[in-house]
């Protein structure tokens, strides 16, 4: 049994704040080890890795003279660099001034090193949360595997259907007469998919111990919940995964975009549901959300929802792709992620879709613990996606953050010489304000968005 579907069940509120520091607490310290090693590679000593603020718990030092700790407040961390005056002491402020007579020393602080060793390690914190995305999506789609083709039954799922005569390792050739293409031609076995007649008995030419033969068996496409989204109507109307919608108001549905259709043509209204859990049937009324949805072609689209995934009525036999394959599945997943958060963001400064999109502290813990209820894989799937998320807002050019100190030292390339003291600390304090505001402004949202 996964240890952690069990969250639920023994206090929301401590495993939702626990889910949350694990994920945040793994991505800052992927994202400050970036700059650590870097910065090492680079020449530039670091006093201080630390993991947290505050009082520290835990320290120790290294043969190399870098302080490792764990701090108090989980939320965030941090590395200081020698001669780094965003943290400086009195005693700092002393070794900084003895370094500058000391050539060797010097280049072993921030701001002694070369140009493109700071921008090196500067840049490193937001690839290093890159990296950690692609290598996990890689890995999830290593050990979860890709789809044999022809199309093939792996697993039976558990389904009210009274007539399914499929059976695991039948390779399907043909539904109701129709030649299944091969999923190497993706076009038209998606088109073939979406053709697929809504009855709900079809016939399956398939492949079993070698003969050809035709079986009868339930709607490929069931109105069964494959997964659920976090903070969703069916999440909240207490849905799982495996349950299978059997009736809506009152009227029976055997196909997922019966149940599609209802929603998106419901405006919003209420939805009485018959849900069919394991020989169990429960009545259960939710209201669907309105949801911006990225769209493949570029945009948002913005529909009734109750979180839902659908998915076949079995389990697929699957295969293992190639790393490569799967690495190049892991880049493209994180590719998705940048341009479907930056395209989210565009729309919200243009009014396109609803600033309620943006989440803050609040939100982000209780899709954590949302994530991890729902099993291992789906939780080490969000802390890749959450990874992305942080690595790209730290490239943002606001200063404060990696992205506005990469834009000083593009400056510094182009003139020759850093911006003066004064412009820094005009320019730091409002790159604060910004970061304060924006979370300020997520928090309220958490709070005050439906």
């Amino acid at each position: 049994m996964d240890i952690l579907t069990l969250l639920p069940q023994f206090g929301g509120l401590i495993w939702t704040i626990a889910a949350f520091i694990l994920a945040l607490s793994v991505i800052v310290a992927i994202h400050e080890y970036g700059h650590y090693i870097v910065g090492r590679w680079s020449g530039i000593h670091a006093d201080v890795f630390s993991l947290g603020f505050g009082p520290v718990i835990y320290s120790r030092v290294d043969k190399r003279g870098t302080r490792w700790q764990v701090a108090a407040l989980p939320l965030g961390g941090y590395v200081k660099f020698a001669g780094d005056s965003n943290a400086a002491s009195g005693k700092d402020v002393d070794a900084m001034a003895a370094a500058q007579s000391d050539p060797e020393r010097l280049r072993a602080t921030m701001h002694g090193a070369p140009l493109w060793a700071r921008a090196a390690t500067v840049a490193a914190g937001p690839a290093f949360n890159f990296a950690l995305s692609i290598l996990v999506f890689a890995f999830v789609f290593l050990s979860s595997g890709v789809a044999r083709d022809p199309l093939t039954v792996g697993e039976l799922l558990p389904l009210p259907a009274e007539v399914n005569d499929l059976q695991g390792g039948d390779a399907i050739l043909a539904i109701n007469g129709t030649a299944l293409p091969s999923a190497e031609d993706r076009p038209a076995y998606t088109a073939f998919m979406e053709a697929v007649p809504q009855m709900p008995v079809l016939d399956y030419t398939v492949l079993r111990d070698g003969q050809e033969m035709v079986v009868r068996g339930t709607y490929l496409f069931p109105p069964i919940v494959s997964s659920l989204s976090p903070q969703s109507a069916a999440m909240s109307a207490g849905l799982a995964a495996g349950d299978v919608i059997v009736g809506l108001d009152g009227k029976p549905v055997f196909a997922f975009d019966q149940l599609k259709q209802a929603v998106e043509g419901g405006n919003g209204a209420p939805l009485a549901l018959t849900v069919w859990r394991a020989g169990e049937t429960l009545e259960m009324t939710l209201t669907p959300k309105r949801v911006d949805e990225p769209q493949d072609e570029g945009g948002f689209a913005t529909q009734w929802r109750i979180g839902v995934a659908g998915g076949l009525a079995f389990e697929p036999a699957t295969e293992a792709p190639g790393v490569g394959t799967a690495l190049q599945s892991g880049v493209e997943q994180t590719w998705r992620i940048i341009t479907g958060s930056l395209s989210g963001l565009s729309h919200m400064i243009t009014g396109a879709i609803s600033t309620c999109n943006l989440s803050g502290p609040i939100g982000i813990a209780q899709t954590s613990g949302a994530m991890a209820s729902q099993g291992a894989e789906s939780f080490i799937w969000f802390i890749a996606v959450l990874s992305t998320a942080v690595g790209l807002l730290n490239l943002f050019p606001i200063p404060a953050l990696d992205g506005g100190h990469l834009v000083f030292y593009a400056y510094e390339a182009v003139t020759g010489k850093p911006p003066s003291d004064g412009a820094l600390r005009v320019l730091m304090t409002f790159g604060l304000a910004s970061v304060l505001t924006l979370m300020v402004f997520a928090l309220g949202n958490d709070i005050f968005c439906p």
